[in-house]
């Protein structure tokens, strides 16, 4: 797995903000590529898909 190509992907992916990971990250989960993603081997695919939503749940909110 290329961590630098991942990594880039990543970071690619959230320059286009929150609401657009999101959609990013419900496509992925459908396993329907974007022009971002259609490099990626099966393992660094699922790399950035894990990645993008450690990253969202950051801003994840509860009602607790």
């Amino acid at each position: 797995m290329d961590k630098t190509k991942v990594n880039q992907c990543v970071e690619s992916l959230c320059q286009s903000g929150c609401e657009a990971v999101r959609a990013t990250i419900t496509s992925m989960e459908m396993d329907l590529r974007s022009s971002q993603t259609q490099d990626l081997d099966q393992n660094e695919y699922e790399a950035v898909l894990n990645e993008l939503k450690s990253i969202m749940s950051v801003y994840e909110t509860s009602d607790d």
